[in-house]
C-alpha cells in the first residue's frame, strides 16, 4: 500500500494526504467517499484522474491556507472516517457495493456533491459483478459455516486422536501386562514340565532297580585285559526254568514208567488161552486152571527199581495207561503256559534293556538338565542314540506342542573337511525334508545350530515306537495289520513320486516307519530322510535311471541287487528300490523273519553276495499267507529292475485296492469279489491248521 503511494507522481500524494488529515474537506467531500471506498480497486485511481489539479477550477489552488479555510468554513468538516459508518459488512465488499449517500456538509461541498458521485458511479458500472449485497451476505455466512464445521470436524478429529492414542497407550500397558503374564505362564510351564520330567525319571529308574532282579541285569566280565558287559538273568526267567526242568523231569519219568507198562501188557493170544483152558476144566475138577510155563503164569515177576511188580491185567493196563496219558497232558498243557510266559517275559526283558541302555544314555549325556535351546525347546528326556544323534522328546514353548529334537553332535576329532561333508548332508535332508507335507511322513519344524560341532532338527513327535521294535517284541503280525500298514506307505512314496523333483527313500525299513499308538492297526509315518536321492532333470533318466553315489550305505536287508553291482560306472536305481523295500518289510511283518540273509550280519551279506543271488524268494509254510499276499511280495521282489514294477504301479496293484475297486478294475464283478472268499478260506484253514 506505501509502495503504491510513493509511486504516484507529488500532486496526487497532497490530495490524499488532504483527504486523510481533513484539509479541503469542505470542496472535495463529495469524492472523499467513493475515492477512499476504493482505493485499491480500479476505480480509485479513476476518481483520481477526475480531480487532477489540470481539471479542478482555479480556487482550489489556495487550500493549503489551513488557518483561513478553516475559519472561513464556520463548520468543522468531516473526516474520511465519517463517510464509513453507515457501512454494513466487511471492509472486502465496500469496494464493490452501491456507494452510501454521505452525510450533509456545507453549502459548498453539497454542491459537487451530485457531479462526482455521477462520476463515481459510473466509473464503478464497469468493475463492479452481478452480486448483490444479500447474496454477498448469504456466501459470507456460508464460509463462515463452512469455517465453524471444519473447525468443529478438525476438534473432533484431535479429540478422536486423542482417544485413539489413549487406547493405544492402554493397549501397550495391557501389552506389556500380558507379555509379563504369558513370562510368567511360560516360566511356569517350564518349572512344572521340568518336575514332571524329573519325578517320570525318578519312576523310570526306580522301575528298573526292581526289575534288575526280576528280569535281570548286566554285570561286568574281564577277560584277559578288557572288561564286557554280560547279561544275567533274574529271579523270574530262573522260576520258569526251574519249572521247565521239573516239568521234563516229569515228563521222562511217566515215559519210563509206560515204557515198564508196556513190558507188563498182557499179550492176547495168553489171554485167549487162559480163557479157554478155564472153560474147559471147570466142568470136571474144582482146581483152578493153570497157564502153561511157556506163556507164563497168573504171577509173573520182574525186578525193577528194586521192587517186584506182577503182571497186569488187560483192565488194569489200559487203566494204568490212561493214567500216563492224562498226566502227560497235563503236563503238556503246563510246559505250554510257561512258554507263553517265557516269553511275555523275554518281551518285558527287551523293554528293560532298553530302558536300561535309554537311562546310561542319558546319564551320560551333555543336555540331561534340562536345557532350552534356541530360547525356545526345552528338553525333557532321552527318547534313543543313534551313531552321532541323540533323539530328545521336548516341549515348544513358543507353539505349546511337544516335538522330537535330534541333535547331530560331531566328532572333534574330525578334519574339517569332514565335518563340512557332514554338515552339508544334513543341510541336504533339512532341504528335502522342509518341503514334505503328507499325513504319512513325519514333519519337520525346525533346524538351527547350537555350535560349530552340533545343530538341531526339531521333528513332528510320535507316541508310539516303530515297526523294529513292535516286530522284535511279537514277532510277526496278521495279514490284515500287515497290509494296513503297507498300504500307508505306498501312499506315502506315491506322493514322494508325485511332487516335483520326485524323491527316492532309498532307506526304508522297519526302523523307519513310526507306529504312531504303538500298536499294528493304527496309522503309521515315514521318517528319516538322510539317505534319499532327488530325481532331478540334471540326474536322472526316465529309461535308466540314476546314478548311486552313495553306494554301500543304507541297510543291507531291504535293498535290491542293483545296488551290490560292482563295476566301471556307478549302477542305476529308480524308485523301484523302495518297492523292493515295501517287499521285504511286508515279508517280515508276515514271517517274523527275513527273506533274505535273516541271521547274516550286512558284512557277512557283503562278502557272500547274499542279495545279488537271491533269484527268488521263497514262503515257509507257517504261518498260512493268502495267494493274493504272496503274489504281491513276487511282484515287489523281483530280481531284475526291469520286471519289477514301480512305485505308480503299486500304488494301483490289485492287492492293495478295495474289493470294490478290484472288481472295477477287474471288470467282472463275481471275478473281483471272489478274491475276498479266497482270502476268508485260506484264514479258515490257517485257523484249522
Amino acid at each position: 500500500m506505501m509502495e503504491e503511494l510513493h509511486s504516484l507522481d507529488p500532486r496526487r500524494q497532497e490530495l490524499l494526504e488532504a483527504r486523510f488529515t481533513g484539509v479541503g474537506v469542505a470542496k472535495g467531500s463529495g469524492i472523499n467517499e467513493s475515492s477512499n471506498q476504493s482505493l485499491c480497486s480500479v476505480g480509485s485511481l479513476s476518481d483520481k484522474e477526475l480531480e487532477t489539479p489540470e481539471k479542478k477550477p482555479s480556487d482550489q489552488r489556495t487550500r493549503k491556507r489551513k488557518g483561513e479555510q478553516y475559519d472561513k468554513g464556520g463548520a468543522r468538516s468531516h473526516k474520511i472516517s465519517d463517510y464509513f459508518e453507515v457501512q454494513q459488512g466487511s471492509p472486502s465488499s465496500t469496494g464493490s457495493a452501491a456507494p452510501a449517500e454521505p452525510f450533509s456538509s456545507s453549502s459548498s461541498s453539497s454542491s459537487l456533491k451530485p457531479v462526482l458521485l455521477h462520476s463515481s458511479s459510473s466509473c464503478h458500472k464497469s468493475t463492479q459483478s452481478d452480486l448483490t449485497l444479500e447474496k454477498l451476505t448469504a456466501l459470507e455466512n456460508n464460509k463462515n459455516s463452512d469455517l465453524e464445521k471444519k473447525e468443529g470436524r478438525i476438534d473432533d478429529l484431535l479429540r478422536a486422536n486423542c482417544d485413539l492414542r489413549r487406547q493405544i497407550d492402554e493397549q501397550q500397558r495391557a501389552l506389556e501386562r500380558y507379555k509379563e503374564r504369558l513370562n510368567k505362564c511360560v516360566t511356569m510351564s517350564k518349572k512344572l514340565l521340568i518336575e514332571k520330567s524329573k519325578q517320570e525319571k525318578r519312576t523310570c529308574r526306580d522301575k528298573s532297580m526292581q526289575d534288575r532282579l526280576r528280569l535281570g541285569h548286566f554285570t561286568t566280565v574281564r577277560h584277559g585285559a578288557s572288561f564286557t558287559e554280560q547279561w544275567t538273568d533274574g529271579y523270574a526267567f530262573q522260576n520258569l526254568i526251574k519249572q521247565q526242568e521239573r516239568i521234563n523231569s516229569q515228563r521222562e519219568d511217566i515215559e519210563r514208567q509206560r515204557k515198564l507198562l508196556g513190558k507188563r501188557k498182557p499179550s492176547t493170544a495168553t489171554t485167549t488161552t487162559a480163557q479157554s483152558l478155564t472153560l474147559l476144566t471147570t466142568p470136571n475138577t474144582m482146581e483152578p486152571p493153570t497157564a502153561p510155563n511157556s506163556s507164563g503164569t497168573n504171577k509173573r515177576k520182574s525186578k525193577t527199581n528194586g521192587q517186584d511188580n506182577e503182571a497186569l491185567s488187560l483192565a488194569e493196563y489200559h487203566e494204568q495207561e490212561e493214567i500216563f496219558k492224562l498226566r502227560l497232558g497235563h503236563l503238556k498243557k503246563e510246559e505250554a503256559e510257561i512258554q507263553a510266559e517265557l516269553e511275555r517275559l523275554e518281551r518285558v526283558r527287551n523293554l528293560h534293556i532298553r530302558e536300561l541302555k535309554r537311562i546310561h544314555n542319558e546319564d551320560n549325556s551333555t543336555f540331561k538338565d534340562h536345557p532350552t535351546l534356541n530360547d525356545r525347546y526345552l528338553l525333557l528326556y532321552l527318547l534313543g542314540r543313534g551313531g552321532f544323534s541323540e533323539v530328545y522328546k521336548a516341549f515348544d514353548l513358543t507353539e505349546q506342542r511337544y516335538v522330537a529334537v535330534k541333535i547331530h553332535q560331531l566328532n572333534k576329532n574330525w578334519r574339517d573337511e569332514k565335518k563340512e561333508n557332514y554338515h552339508k548332508h544334513a543341510c541336504r535332508e533339512y532341504r528335502i525334508h522342509k518341503e514334505l507335507d503328507h499325513p504319512r511322513i513325519v514333519k519337520l519344524y525346525d533346524y538351527f545350530s547350537l555350535d560349530t560341532d552340533s545343530f538341531c532338527t526339531v521333528l513332528e513327535f510320535c507316541e508310539g515306537n516303530d515297526l523294529d521294535f513292535y516286530l522284535k517284541q511279537h514277532k510277526l503280525m496278521s495279514e490284515k495289520e500287515g497290509r494296513s500298514i503297507i498300504m500307508q506307505i505306498v501312499n506315502a512314496l506315491k506322493y514322494l513320486n508325485e511332487i516335483r523333483p520326485p524323491i527316492i527313500h532309498y532307506d526304508l525299513k522297519p526302523g523307519n516307519i513310526l507306529l504312531v499308538n504303538g500298536t499294528a492297526c493304527g496309522e503309521i509315518k515315514i521318517t528319516d530322510f538322510g539317505l534319499s536321492k532327488i530325481m532331478d532333470d540334471d540326474s536322472y533318466n526316465s529309461v535308466d535311471g540314476m546314478e548311486l553315489t552313495s553306494q554301500g550305505a543304507g541297510t543291507y536287508w531291504y535293498l535290491p541287487p542293483e545296488c551290490f553291482v560292482v563295476g566301471k560306472e556307478p549302477p542305476k536305481i529308480s524308485n523301484k528300490v523302495d518297492v523292493w523295500s515295501v517287499g521285504v518289510i511286508f515279508y517280515q511283518s508276515l514271517y517274523g523273519r527275513k527273506p533274505f540273509g535273516h541271521n547274516q550280519s550286512q558284512q557277512d551279506i557283503l562278502q557272500e553276495n547274499t542279495i545279488l543271488k537271491a533269484k527268488e524268494v521263497q514262503f515257509p509254510p507257517k504261518p498260512v499267507v493268502t495267494t493274493e499276499a504272496k503274489a504281491f511280495i513276487r511282484r515287489c521282489l523281483a530280481y531284475r529292475k526291469e520286471e519289477r514294477i514301480d512305485v505308480l504301479q503299486l500304488a494301483q496293484d490289485p492287492f492293495l485296492m478295495p474289493p470294490f475297486r478290484k472288481a472295477l478294475a477287474t471288470g467282472a464283478g463275481p471275478l473281483g469279489s471272489g478274491s475276498t472268499p479266497s482270502t476268508s478260506s485260506a484264514y479258515n484253514s490257517s485257523a484249522s491248521n
